[in-house]
């Protein structure tokens, strides 16, 4: 597997699905948005068990976004689990510090490269995010299964980047010294004060620039754009041609901004950083600032 790109694709899955070298992950789920009305909107954060348990690819264990790799000691919503948790559970999937590991969502999107992020967080580099996801797969009519597999534990060693995570704090220094580019992944409405989540305040980091982490795939086959696509879309948001150019992604949760953390890692960006507070905790405190 040395060597392979970090976007596969469902024909080269499916050549694989036997190798037990390979362990594939379904990590399917969603949030839920409620209009409060007066520019308010609640999010709600859910798995997809049962879509998992009715079908999924042949040999795919299944991870819930919202409680297996969080720290549920946190106030924050949805923040990264701590090393042991983090360890218990991916080891508990059959998961060991080599094998090779394909996620899946939906399509090839945000809960997908969450647990990229996660897993190279914790010194895992042997992931892969598989192209078009779910929806690829199925409208190619390729095998499924509702067995759901029982794999023999595996030994997972975390070995913490630091820099990949990133507090309130660093974020704040970013801004306000503007040696750091800030990436907003939200939609529009939110990056621009118009809708606002739960209590929070509405608004951004001062200084973000924005990207919303959706226009980065094709809204029907839900695979990612190509790179020349990409390429510009990331020049809009003011990325530039320089590899070692700090950058932070945040979103409301740390999950879509890991999406641009995705591709920016595949262009070859070496200095990401993904901001796990984001805008649940961002904007609840008013010791820190707002740009609207």
């Amino acid at each position: 597997m040395q060597g392979l790109d970090s976007l596969v694709q469902t024909n080269w899955l499916e050549k694989h699905l036997d190798d037990p070298n390979v362990r594939v992950v379904d990590i399917r789920g969603y949030v839920k948005k409620k209009d409060l009305g007066n520019g308010r909107q609640e999010a709600l954060y859910l798995p997809a068990y049962e879509e998992y348990d009715e079908a999924h690819i042949p040999g795919a264990v299944y991870v819930d976004w919202t409680r297996d790799i969080t720290n549920p000691e946190e106030l924050v919503p949805v923040q990264i689990a701590p090393p042991g948790r983090f360890a218990a559970l991916i080891g508990s999937l059959g998961i060991g510090d080599e094998t090779y590991v394909v996620v899946y969502d939906h399509t090839g999107s945000q809960f997908a490269t969450r647990l990229w992020w996660a897993l190279t967080y914790y010194g895992h580099d042997r992931v892969s995010v598989l192209d078009g996801g779910w929806r690829k797969w199925i409208t190619e009519n390729r095998l499924t299964s509702a067995d759901v597999p029982v794999p023999k534990p595996g030994v997972f060693t975390p070995r913490l980047r630091p820099g990949w995570r990133v507090e309130a704090e660093e974020v704040l220094t970013g801004s306000q010294k503007g040696e750091t580019l800030i990436l907003d992944a939200r939609d529009e409405a939110q990056y621009n004060a118009r809708v606002a989540r739960g209590r929070g305040r509405g608004g951004r980091v001062p200084g973000a620039r924005h990207l919303h982490a959706d226009t980065l795939l094709d809204p029907e086959s839900g695979m990612f754009h190509s790179d020349e696509e990409l390429a510009k879309k990331l020049r809009k948001a003011g990325v530039s041609k320089d590899k070692h150019e700090p950058i932070v992604a945040y979103c409301n949760g740390g999950v879509a901004a890991t999406v641009l953390l995705f591709v920016l890692h595949r262009f070859g960006y070496k200095n990401l950083a993904n901001y796990d507070g984001s805008w649940n905790e961002w904007g609840m405190r008013e010791d820190l600032p707002v740009e609207v």
